[in-house]
């Protein structure tokens, strides 16, 4: 997950250790079959803004997967995500052409359509289940109104498939999904609601709306981000029910057990989506 605009939501697991760590997973699961309409639409010569950046793991993806001059702008509140990624989104694009890059600390949730003015692509990961109903829907109206496209990769979907199976696990799944959708700082988080949300503020504008899964796919050569994730996961599900806490951890250190040995298969749901202006026709 990437820094969230609201200082009520804890950085906790927002370290740039966990989002390299996380980097090549999250390669792999990005649905690049949403490349080619985006393709289509941005010009030769273009802006992107990437909301809530993190260490900038999607522009390293995204920039040298389309052609074209481009101009990122990376947000985020994090200044030393901010440092992180502006130094390390390539220097080229997919045709060769140049890209570059700045940074700028700010609160994503209050960008408006005069702010995106300019702006071809709105870009982010891991950032729609940090927000609310009321600021997802809010980004789409500055979107729509912007005319620009839109690029929302890997919000998770609640969607968790551990092999072997366990008895626990649906209980632990749905304690986590409800924590995703808890109220923080006076604010109820969108969790596996998100790109349902999205999708629906998107559509109801007259954009049209691609969806792809993006599913995080973990086998036994991932074990330190099984792990990281794990602890993370049965973290977050004892946090929403305590009561959880005397067979979780018993449930954790058989699970970790599992993935040190190298016999632990995870497959983490995500959903990506891309928002094409409603002037644009795209076959799904």
């Amino acid at each position: 997950m990437s820094e969230l605009a609201s200082e009520s939501v804890s950085t906790a697991g927002f370290a740039p250790e966990w989002l390299y760590l996380r980097e090549p997973a999250d390669a792999a699961a990005r649905a690049g079959q949403l490349l080619e309409p985006l393709r289509e639409f941005l010009p030769a010569d273009f802006t992107v803004r990437d909301l809530g950046c993190g260490t900038g793991s999607l522009g390293r993806w995204l920039a040298a997967r389309l052609p074209g001059t481009q101009h990122w702008i990376l947000h985020d509140r994090d200044t030393a995500l901010l440092d992180h990624a502006r130094a390390a989104l390539p220097g080229v694009t997919l045709d060769g052409s140049p890209v570059d890059v700045v940074a700028e600390q700010c609160d994503v949730t209050a960008l408006r359509a005069a702010d995106l003015a300019g702006t071809s692509l709105v870009t982010a990961s891991a950032l729609l289940d940090l927000l609310t109903r009321d600021e997802v829907t809010a980004l789409a109206r500055a979107v729509v109104e912007a005319g620009c496209a839109a690029l929302l990769m890997l919000s998770v979907t609640g969607r968790v498939e551990l092999s072997p199976a366990d008895p626990l696990d649906p209980a632990i799944a749905a304690a986590f999904n409800a924590h995703q959708r808890r109220i923080t700082g006076g604010r109820r988080l969108l969790g596996p609601n998100a790109v349902d949300v999205a999708a629906t503020a998107f559509g109801r504008l007259g954009a049209t709306v691609l969806r792809a899964d993006s599913a995080w796919r973990l086998g036994p050569d991932q074990a330190e981000l099984q792990r990281q994730w794990l602890e993370g996961w049965v973290g977050a599900a004892v946090e929403q029910l305590p009561e959880l806490r005397p067979v979780a951890d018993v449930y954790l250190q058989r699970r970790l057990e599992m993935a040190e040995a190298g016999e632990l298969r995870a497959v983490i749901g995500h959903g990506d989506l891309l928002v094409l202006p409603p002037s644009r026709e795209v076959a799904a």
